[in-house]
């Protein structure tokens, strides 16, 4: 069974909801696997007010008892914990009065949904727009990502991210497993201590200007084995959908497998990962592909960058229109952060565990997580061997 979530909720509303469905029943799920991700979601230095007084209340409503899951859909909705003080005008019912929080948005900020929003939905406030297209509204795409990530975790399949940049300025890539678990620690994602001071100068540099930034960051998904996705047909190639899944984080602009855009600067031979058999499994020397080639992986590690534009929200707002007065105005002006590279990037590792977790459930079926362990183990020790000794 395919499977698919569905969200709903806006920025300042009482609160967002997931429902989850295809997950196999008989998997151990523990409030700290979905806290631990969203806790890292809201990480970062630049962040803005809002995430010292966000918190991100859960309650299970289906799909879970007793701690594991049933194989029903699993509903989870994340409270607002500010929804008390916003509430007078957020009511959807009667929107009865009109605080400075709430304020009508008639001037839309260059580079957010604003104005195609407004335009699509025929909104004069396009604040009906920020509010669903706001990036808090990733919180429980989130929860869907750990939920994914626990199946894989079971399977012996890992995601993690790591921060690579921040407005220009470049911090160390994880080399080794003690990095990795550094940069899944650190409140700037990165893998080694000493880069922070530079990337937070930046920041802070950022702020005084009034300014915001973007940056990159990587994302690495361990243990598959070969042959996860399909060439067959295009909508079912594994990269297309990762690159979906990865793009469709706000914000994001850029996604990269391997070398990337660099491979079309070098020939053939520089680009491709030579074939190798050695103890009896296939490998290979390199792995300038990033882990899938064909729309499949190929068994070693698959490898993502992606680039994060700067924040469309800034204390100085760009030029742009105010429909409510009929004249040129500077964007408006929400409270937000400088820099939300740290945050976007675990959105993303929640987005690749949800799309590769879909995709092994897919071609090895998820009724049960016991039959599912049992067929991704036997075709994975079949893949490394494959026609080998025939």
């Amino acid at each position: 069974m395919s499977w698919r979530f569905l969200t709903s909720g806006e920025s300042h509303g009482r609160g967002l909801l997931v429902i989850v469905d295809g997950l196999p029943s008989g998997l151990t799920i523990t409030r700290d696997h979905l806290t631990d991700l969203l806790a890292r979601r809201r990480r970062g230095f630049g962040r803005g007010s809002r995430m010292a007084l966000e918190g991100d209340e859960l309650t299970l409503w289906g799909g879970v008892r007793g701690g594991v899951t049933t194989g029903g859909p699993v509903g989870i909705s994340v409270g607002n914990s500010e929804w008390e003080k916003w509430s007078p005008v957020m009511d959807p019912w009667t929107l009865t009065a009109e605080g400075e929080e709430m304020k009508t948005l008639s001037a839309p900020r260059p580079g957010h949904a604003d104005l195609a929003g407004g335009i699509k939905f025929d909104h004069k406030d396009m604040r009906n727009v920020l509010e669903r297209a706001s990036a808090r509204t990733t919180a429980p795409r989130t929860l869907a990502g750990a939920l994914a990530a626990r199946v894989l975790e079971e399977l012996g399949v890992t995601v993690r991210s790591a921060v690579e940049s921040i407005g220009g300025v470049f911090a160390s890539l994880p080399e080794t497993e003690e990095e990795w678990r550094h940069a899944v620690a650190s409140d700037m994602g990165i893998a080694r201590e000493e880069d922070a001071s530079a990337l937070k100068e930046r920041i802070t540099s950022a702020a005084a200007e009034g300014n915001s930034l973007g940056g990159t960051f990587v994302l690495s998904v361990t243990g598959l084995p070969a042959g996860i996705g399909t060439f067959t047909e295009w909508d079912g190639r594994l990269d297309g959908k990762l690159a979906q899944g990865i793009l469709s984080v706000p914000g994001i602009k850029g996604v990269e497998f391997g070398l990337g855009f660099k491979s079309a600067d070098h020939p053939g031979r520089l680009v491709h990962d030579g074939i190798s058999v050695e103890e009896g499994r296939w490998t290979r020397k390199t792995n300038r592909c990033g882990g899938i080639e064909g729309g499949m992986t190929t068994g070693g590690d698959v490898l993502i960058r992606a680039a994060m534009k700067p924040i469309p929200t800034m204390k100085q707002g760009l030029p742009s229109y105010d429909t409510r007065v009929g004249k040129a105005s500077p964007a408006h002006s929400e409270r937000s952060d400088v820099c939300a590279v740290p945050a976007a990037c675990v959105v993303a590792e929640a987005m690749t565990a949800w799309i590769v977790g879909s995709a092994v459930a897919e071609q090895f079926g998820s009724d049960r997580m016991k039959d599912l362990m049992e067929r991704f183990r036997a075709y994975s020790r079949e893949a490394e061997r494959w026609n080998i000794h025939d």
